[in-house]
């Protein structure tokens, strides 16, 4: 059975940092192409960067040069490093695969406040 595990969200004040993780079990990893996905209270989610199994990586606008996806195919896992943070990157982050997303983790709240 496949299984998302996402981790390292908090509360931090504007301009702050967090480092999220998320760990993949149960499924061949390395071939997908991954993406971290955000939900903001009342929104839909969205997806904010993705990376390919070559690490080629793309990102919304609205995280652009503020955010850094990264993956590791030998640990099945993909990170997700948040710089500048702005009270609007607020949500609910989860991570999935692109193409062919699967059963969601219970993702890990980011919420950005002073």
């Amino acid at each position: 059975q496949v299984q998302l595990v996402e981790s390292g969200g908090g509360l931090v004040q504007p301009g702050g940092s967090l480092r999220l993780s998320c760990v993949v079990s149960g499924s061949i990893f390395n071939i997908y192409t991954m993406g971290w996905y955000r939900q903001a209270a009342g929104k839909q989610r969205e997806l904010v960067a993705q990376i390919t199994s070559g690490g080629s990586t793309n990102y919304a606008d609205s995280v652009k040069g503020r955010f850094t996806i990264s993956r590791d195919n030998a640990k099945n896992t993909v990170d997700l490093q948040l710089n500048s943070l702005k009270p609007e990157d607020t949500g609910v982050y989860y991570c999935n695969r692109v193409l062919g997303v699967i059963a969601w983790g219970q993702g890990t709240q980011v919420t950005v406040s002073s």
